[in-house]
């Protein structure tokens, strides 16, 4: 925070949830156990517990809290300082006997169409992983799915292909979210093309800026990602390595497909503009088409409205009928040029 020293815990964000939860999984190849933790005690003998541990923790508003873990655990100061910051940018960081993570973790409302981005802090040991939440809503399910029946190889392996796979399980979440922003902009493409869309406008500025906001969000995993692989970390196995890169590979499409949108959203708001014009030209046609055969006419009329003493044509009978037929002959004339033109 501006004006504080380096280290200094200040949370920054919105407090999502009212008392900060933990829940601890613990596990090897034959044992599975998950319990929620009330004590801080409990936190920290599940370090040495022999087994691999899951330390997840919603709420990261409780600074006090977050402190004692990181004093249980040793962690650096500017690394809870992040931890807390729910505005930080993804990023990693390699403090030699743990690796820190922070990523962002994105829910869509079918409702209202727009994103809710949460932060997510990730660090991993020789055996064990903590992640901090905003709240207890996330895209976990499926690791602690595996981890409970064993399905995989999750159970066999160590703390680092666990932090794999729950990075694996933000990234398969942007997959979903992407579809649901896909259909939206699909619904607003059929909009425009039936002329339904009468705030096409402001749907796809809604749009451009939700893929800005996913833009800045997922862009630096693509770093994060490709400095886990490059970290050289003894916590990092060779054996994960090959699943980060398959991993790097989802990054990338991922990325990919919201700078597709971006660009099929700049040209929905193209074609909408073009259209919009191209509707007050049919306008402005048809108004300059009456326009211009009124002229002839108003001027026809304007001559025999003047009332002068010596006009002959005022005292013949048929002077007014004959003037109107002129009138419509000078009228069907003009009409009949338009068409041949094809400017009607």
């Amino acid at each position: 925070m501006a004006g504080e020293p380096p280290g200094t815990m200040v949370h920054i964000g919105e407090r999502k949830i009212e008392r900060t939860a933990v829940t601890l999984i613990e596990y090897d190849f034959e044992n599975f156990r998950e319990t929620p933790i009330e004590r801080l005690e409990d936190i920290i003998a599940s370090k040495n517990s022999g087994k691999i541990s899951w330390i997840n923790i919603d709420g990261v508003h409780d600074t006090e809290f977050i402190s004692a873990i990181g004093e249980s655990f040793g962690l650096h100061p500017l690394l809870l300082e992040d931890v807390v910051n729910t505005e930080q940018r993804p990023k990693l960081d390699d403090y030699g006997d743990y690796i820190f993570t922070a990523l962002k973790m994105i829910h869509y409302d079918d409702k209202t169409g727009l994103l809710d981005i949460e932060h997510v802090s990730l660090i991993f040991g020789e055996s064990w992983v903590i992640t901090f939440q905003e709240r207890p809503e996330d895209a976990f399910d499926n690791v602690r799915n595996r981890i409970r029946t064993g399905k995989g190889r999750i159970r066999k392996m160590g703390a680092d292909y666990l932090a794999y796979a729950l990075i694996d399980a933000i990234v398969d979440n942007y997959f979903v979210v992407l579809e649901n922003i896909g259909l939206k902009i699909e619904d607003i493409e059929e909009g425009l093309v039936e002329g339904l869309h009468s705030s096409a406008s402001a749907e796809i500025h809604k749009m451009k800026r939700q893929t800005i906001l996913l833009r800045h969000s997922i862009w630096p995993l693509r770093e994060v990602i490709s400095g886990f692989q490059r970290t050289g970390s003894k916590l990092v196995l060779e054996s994960t390595g090959y699943f980060l890169r398959d991993l790097y590979d989802h990054t990338i499409q991922v990325i990919d497909t919201v700078e597709t949108y971006r660009d099929i959203l700049s040209g929905m708001l193209d074609t909408h503009l073009s259209m919009i014009s191209n509707r007050m030209n049919e306008v402005m046609k048809v108004l300059t088409i009456i326009a211009t055969i009124f002229i002839p006419l108003t001027f026809i009329a304007g001559v025999y409205g003047m009332n002068f003493e010596y006009m002959p044509e005022l005292v013949v009978k048929w002077a007014y009928p004959a003037v109107l037929a002129i009138m419509a002959i000078v009228a069907g004339a003009m009409l009949l040029f338009f068409k041949r033109k094809k400017w009607i």
